[in-house]
Parts: structure tokens; sequence; C-alpha cells
């Protein structure tokens, strides 16, 4: 009787899949477990590498929604200022399954919105997103109206969308001891006042990052049965750490918990996948090459590598992807967005301005 190991593909075996052929030639890296097609409505939110996603299923015909687009008398750069357009609602960076989690349970109408604002120099600042307008909002009824379009925002994805693309980016983050409230960044940071009695940090372990993601997932089947979730993590190490390990052990944790937790839900939940973008960046075989010299910033080859390795995998589940200068179709977008070649320097990503605590 053979064993088990006798009948594996080549694709099976480090040597022949991975050691033999040259980095950028091992293929077979993703097999869709459902088909993504370019009429499929797909909606896109997470770390800033999530940006690269959706810019590049745009610039191959694919139906990304903007679900918050912004205003026509907005210029492409102002909008971009005021972070329209950057993902499917104008949440600015959703790094954790936790805030994720929150968005969605307010947006759902499960819990109300906490009514927490920052103040400075006359203007408010919400402390989810204290970044998206850079002047602030003149009061606090303006922030909690703004709140409410990008409510109503998430909600639409959540219940037209075919598909769901999520990049996990972080398991670190900061809340509000007396109120639960998850920040999007450490207060007094970006916005806000640090307030120690207040404010504390927290790592979430691998049961808190999958319950607050299954969550999401059986929170949107209630309102639309038919979703299905795509889910990848950054590949993007963190620019800082306040675990109090050395930044290096605190990404691995980080990363190590994410990738699993994203495989382990893919496995339990018939409707999500997850695309390996996280280690067709970081893997043995890539030896870095994919990084900046800054060893954090994915260099435009790296983005363009992935996505390659992303519509191979839907080209072999049968789905037809366009090439970027087929993609004038009744699906593509009416407006030009950054080839996955291009730089990646206009990505938002809120956690780099803790670099600037770095120096001072």
């Amino acid at each position: 009787m053979k064993n088990p190991y006798q009948d594996l593909p080549a694709t099976a075996y480090w040597r022949t899949a991975v050691a033999d052929p040259d980095a950028l030639d091992i293929t077979g890296l993703w097999q869709p477990k459902f088909p993504i097609t370019m009429t499929d409505q797909t909606a896109t939110s997470g770390s800033c590498f999530a940006q690269h996603i959706s810019r590049a299923m745009q610039n191959h015909g694919f139906r990304w929604m903007d679900c918050e687009p912004a205003p026509p008398v907005l210029s492409p750069e102002s909008a971009k200022t005021f972070n329209y357009g950057v993902f499917s609602f104008r949440t600015g960076n959703i790094y954790t399954t936790t805030l994720l989690r929150q968005w969605v349970r307010w947006a759902l109408e499960e819990e109300v919105p906490d009514s927490e604002h920052w103040e400075r120099d006359g203007r408010v600042f919400d402390p989810l997103r204290p970044q998206i307008e850079p002047g602030g909002f003149s009061s606090v009824e303006e922030m909690h109206g703004a709140r409410a379009v990008t409510l109503a925002a998430i909600r639409e994805a959540l219940v037209s969308s075919d598909v769901f693309v999520f990049t996990l980016g972080l398991t670190e983050s900061w809340r509000n001891s007396e109120t639960g409230l998850v920040y999007s960044n450490c207060p007094g940071t970006i916005g806000g006042e640090f307030d120690a009695a207040r404010h504390v940090f927290a790592n979430d372990t691998y049961p808190e990052v999958y319950a607050a993601m299954a969550d999401v997932i059986e929170m949107a089947k209630v309102v639309n049965p038919a979703i299905r979730f795509l889910l990848t993590v950054s590949p993007v190490p963190l620019t800082a750490t306040a675990s109090g390990q050395h930044v290096l052990a605190a990404t691995t944790y980080s990363k190590s918990t994410l990738r699993a937790v994203a495989g382990d839900l893919a496995n339990a939940f018939p409707n999500v996948d997850y695309f390996p973008s996280y280690e067709i960046i970081t893997a043995v075989p890539y030896q870095g090459r994919f990084f900046e010299p800054n060893l954090r910033s994915v260099r435009p080859e790296g983005v363009a590598h992935v996505m390659s390795q992303f519509f191979a995998g839907l080209r072999s589940v049968g789905v037809e992807v366009h090439t970027e200068d087929q993609q004038q179709t009744p699906t593509a977008p009416p407006r030009r967005v950054p080839t996955e070649e291009e730089t990646a320097d206009d990505v938002v990503c809120e956690d780099e301005i803790l670099e600037y605590y770095n120096a001072h």
C-alpha cells in the first residue's frame, strides 16, 4: 500500500516547489476557494497594504466599491488628503480586527457609537480617525454627522458587496479603560492627549483576534448571506512597539498570530479565503528583495509580484482577468488609479507617524 506522500504534487515538496526554481518562478501559491470575477462588487479595508489590492483590481477592470465617494468639488489631490478613495469607506487604516468589529457593530446598529471626541485649537477630531479631516471639524455635531455618513457607507459595503477584502495589520492597539473604546492610534500621537489613567495598551492574543474577525463575518452574513471574505496579512513590519519587546520579536508575534488566525478562519468558514501576500513578500526564497532599504516599505516590484500571483490564482479557476491596457470595460472605474508597478509613496499608512517619536 502506498503512503500518503507518494502521490503528492511537486508543489507539496520544498525542493521542487521552492528551492529548485528561481524565486520569481515559484507558482501555484494561491488556489482560490471561490472565484472573484470582474462583475463581483468588491470592498476593501484594513491596513495600508490593502490599498495595493484595491488599486490593482481597479486597473484590471474589477468592480471596486467606493461607498463613500468624494464630493465632486474636490480635486483628486484634495480628495486623497481627506481620505476619500483610499478604502471603500472613509475610516482610515483599520489595523486590528477589534477595531473592525467596533466599526461594524456601530454600522449595523449592534452598539451605539461612542461619543468621545478630541479638541485642539478650537477644532474637533474623531478619535477613531483623527487624520481624515486634517484641520478638524468645526463642531462635535459635524464630527458625528460625518461619522454617520461613514457608518452608512460601511453598512452599504457589507450589504451590497460580493467580496469583502480585509488586510490584517497589527495585534497592538490602545483602548479607553473606562468605556472600552478601541482607538485607531495611540492618543497623543496623531491627535488627542495621552492619559495614562485611561489609555491602556492591548496586544491581542490569538483567541481575541480570531473572535473579533469571526464576529464580523457572522454579523455580515446576517445582512448579506452571500458575502464572501478574502483575508490577507500585511507584510509590513511594525513601525514601533509598545509591548516592551524588541520590535523584531514583536513583529514576529503580531504577524504570526494574524497569519494563523487568517488561515484558521479560512478553514472554518466556507465563505472565507486567505491570499498569501504576506508569504510572497517575506518568505526566505525572496531574500528580502521586495523591501526598500528601510526593510519595511514594500517596493513597487514586490507589489507587482504579489498581484501577479493574485491574478494568476484567479485565472487558474477560470476567471477572466484583463490586463491594464484592457481595463476600459463597462465594469472598469471611470478614473485612473496608480498601477501596482508605480511608486508606493502615496499609500496611506497612519502608523508611520510613530517613527517621528524615534528622534524626539
